[in-house]
């Protein structure tokens, strides 16, 4: 790295140290001399949900005390504790490219003796491990719930016009167009003045369409994503021709508010879209079924992936304490409490309710045909969302082809380094 980058780094970190807020723990003992295991998660939508767990586990505790921040940003915040060398014991993050990160820094703690590790599904153990650059060997972390993301959809309006689910490419084609021909409702309402919102429906074709290990491919030299991402641009370009007009014009939110007045008979996100859209409409009746991709019904595959996993810090001091915390929260009932405060999906084997907006995708989840968010594989700085949304609004006949140089082009310059070791990992012979 050049002194210049170094420069920039150093810029960087200082604005996050003076910029943020940062508590850490001044001690490891509670004033009644219980030993404080704390645990850092992202999702401050689910405070509520963390709090009851914590009150619980202490209540029942006479020599731990669980001690859960739930910071708004909690990414800067943990990067900047590890910048100062302030580790928490747990960290509750997304089973994402930050995860992939901070494993390939080498700062989580091998939990393989664990005896919870057991009772994951395999699918989301297999999600993880393809998050590793570079094959480890041992458990570094578990996931907790998954998400799910394909098509949502008005079950009352299906329901009084006779539309049936699809479970084809050209069934759901047909159908879009039956309800643009007999009705004055959108088939889909996409809203992607966000550009995040451009990867939702990418990335329910991308699992269906795709190898899961389509960067690792790519990587290795294997493959290029022209070769393995053409019908999945092609595809998320045919959608247009059944959204609102301009929706480039209209955000996340717009969107939502639309899918809960009954203006779109579909809306291709995940079922974090949720509770928005209950926000605007208590009693909208959805349901959502996994994106029909493909022409063989047997050949789709729904889109899972790992919304939150616990990982423990290597400088963890604290190692038989935090199992007992890891053991309390995956307990079915405390697991319940998380699912029934964020519709999400129990990553543990068990006996569990879920959400009624999961029962069209329940067969996919129990028989584990499932495959992870290809965009959890990307970088930030790549922006294929924005590349996405850019390529969408081209109207040119050459527009994929631009569009898939353009991934390959871009994945080779944010990825040089990671390329580079894995390739000299597979010359070497693993």
């Amino acid at each position: 790295m050049n002194h210049r980058k170094w420069a920039a780094m150093g810029a960087a970190l200082v604005v996050m140290l003076t910029s943020v807020s940062v508590t850490g723990c001044s001690s490891d003992k509670t004033k009644d001399g219980r030993t404080i295991v704390t645990m850092l998660q992202y999702k401050p939508e689910a405070v509520a949900a963390f709090d009851e767990m914590a009150e619980r586990f202490n209540a029942s505790q006479d020599e731990i005390y669980l001690k859960i921040e739930s910071p708004n940003d909690a990414m800067t915040v943990l990067k900047t504790r590890f910048v100062r060398e302030d580790y928490p014991d747990i960290i509750g993050i997304g089973g994402d490219i930050n995860y992939s990160n901070f494993l390939d820094a080498g700062m989580f703690m091998d939990i393989s003796d664990f005896d919870g590790v057991s009772d994951i599904k395999p699918a989301y153990m297999d999600i993880l491990k393809e998050l590793e650059f570079i094959p480890q060997d041992g458990v570094y972390a578990l996931p907790y719930v998954a998400n799910c993301a394909g098509i949502l959809y008005n079950k009352d309006l299906f329901a009084e016009n006779g539309w049936e689910i699809p479970t084809t490419w050209s069934e759901l084609t047909a159908l879009s167009e039956k309800i643009q021909s007999e009705t004055d409702i959108y088939p889909f309402y996409f809203g992607f003045k966000d550009t995040w919102t451009c990867l939702a429906p990418w990335n329910s074709l991308a699992v269906g369409l795709a190898p899961a290990d389509t960067c690792s491919r790519v990587n290795s030299g294997e493959t290029t994503f022209t070769e393995a991402y053409r019908d999945v641009a092609e595809k998320e370009k045919a959608l247009l021709d059944y959204a609102e007009p301009n929706p480039y014009a209209y955000s996340y939110n717009d969107a939502c508010t639309a899918f809960a007045r009954g203006e779109s008979a579909m809306f291709a996100i995940g079922s974090y879209a949720v509770p928005q859209i209950q926000s605007v409409n208590p009693d909208i009746n959805i349901d959502s079924f996994t994106f029909p991709a493909n022409e063989n019904a047997e050949d789709n595959v729904l889109n899972s992936g790992v919304d939150l996993l616990f990982a423990v810090m290597k400088e963890s001091k604290h190692k038989d304490e935090v199992y007992k915390v890891l053991d309390f929260m995956y307990q079915d009932d405390t697991i319940q409490i998380y699912l029934d405060n964020q519709s999400a999906v129990p990553c543990k084997e068990g006996d569990f309710t879920l959400p009624s907006i999961l029962d069209s995708m329940k067969e996919d989840i129990d028989s584990d045909n499932m495959s992870d968010f290809h965009d959890h594989h990307y970088p930030s700085e790549m922006s294929v969302d924005a590349m996405i949304q850019t390529y969408l609004m081209d109207d040119s006949a050459d527009a994929t082809d631009k569009f898939l140089s353009k991934f390959d082009k871009d994945w080779k310059r944010y990825n040089r380094d990671l390329i580079e070791k894995v390739q000299k990992y597979e010359k070497e012979g693993k």
